[in-house]
């Protein structure tokens, strides 16, 4: 018995001509599909980090998984307290109410395809991120929108100690 009840009736396909991106390098977000074209299933975008650009803080979700597919180059990410490094064709999946993060390895490039699960409307979210990144709203006006977004933001000292690789780092291979 699947806990996700799927109500749309036909394919999605996303052109990737036609998928809006957010941001400029070194970090981009193209958004592929939201919550509402795949009938509550899933929420999905591909982020491109440069040169060991940051993709996102600790934060966790209470009612989603996140999976994490690496298109191409090397990312770190943290789950829990494990600090992963993650190469071309690796696949991370952090459960619900687990902190994580991630970022391009220093010094490298990462092309990550993200999967939320169950999927939650967050296009908007990565919209007020570029709001933010261009000065059009304050970094504090995530902490109002936590819980619509279900991302709460964390501090991991994991993550924070990582520079140059940190140390406890373990390979997914």
């Amino acid at each position: 018995m699947s806990l996700i009840d799927p109500s749309f009736d036909a394919s999605v396909v996303v052109r990737s001509a036609a998928a809006e991106t957010i941001g400029a390098a070194p970090a981009t977000i193209r958004l592929l599909a939201d919550s509402s074209a795949t009938g509550g299933a899933l929420s999905t975008q591909r982020v491109t980090l440069l040169d060991g650009a940051n993709g996102a803080a600790p934060h966790h979700h209470s009612r989603s998984a996140e999976m994490f597919y690496l298109l191409d180059g090397t990312a770190q990410l943290l789950s829990g307290d494990q600090l992963v490094t993650a190469e071309r064709g690796d696949l991370v999946i952090v459960p619900p109410g687990t902190d994580h993060a991630f970022a391009a390895a220093p010094g490298e490039n990462a092309d990550i395809l993200i999967v939320i699960t169950p999927g939650i409307e967050r296009f908007e979210y990565f919209r007020h991120l570029e709001r933010i990144a261009y000065g059009k709203a304050a970094p504090e006006s995530l902490l109002d929108v936590q819980e619509l977004y279900d991302t709460y933001f964390t501090r991991s000292e994991a993550w924070t100690g990582r520079a140059g690789g940190g140390a406890g780092q373990r390979r997914t291979k």
